[in-house]
């Protein structure tokens, strides 16, 4: 069980800067210019929840198996951040009219690169303070 909280909170650790210094920094100017007017203001209660259930799933379905190395969980990481980022882009593609191919494409090519890192990186943490017994 010290290993799963571990393992979960050094992935949250990770996950939310990265996730915060991408969208509040490096592509900020990017989405505003794409979908400016349906940017509002953070709601926390949701933004908290989704950061909380991302990284449960993540451990569930990622780095949290037993079979778990740093290679499988870097690939894994990369394809479950595909998904679920595409779940939402594609859905919101589908449905919202500002909502632009470009926006999808860079937000899903995140979703790869920061669960692929945030995973890996808690796995790695996870595996030097709670080796598995």
């Amino acid at each position: 069980m010290k290993r799963y909280i571990v393992l979960y909170l050094s992935t949250l650790i990770i996950l939310v800067p990265l996730d915060f210094l991408f969208l509040g920094v490096l592509a900020r100017a990017f989405f505003t210019a794409e979908v400016g007017d349906m940017l509002g203001e953070v709601r926390a209660a949701p933004a908290i929840l989704f950061y909380l259930l991302y990284v449960v799933g993540t451990v569930v379905f990622v780095s949290g198996r037993a079979d778990a190395t740093w290679r499988s969980t870097l690939v894994q990481g990369g394809l479950f951040g595909l998904f679920c980022y595409a779940t939402f882009e594609l859905t919101a593609l589908s449905l919202l009219r500002h909502w632009s191919m470009a926006v999808a494409a860079v937000d899903m090519s995140w979703g790869v690169v920061v669960t692929a890192i945030s995973a890996t990186a808690g796995l790695l943490a996870a595996n030097w303070l709670a080796p598995q017994a």
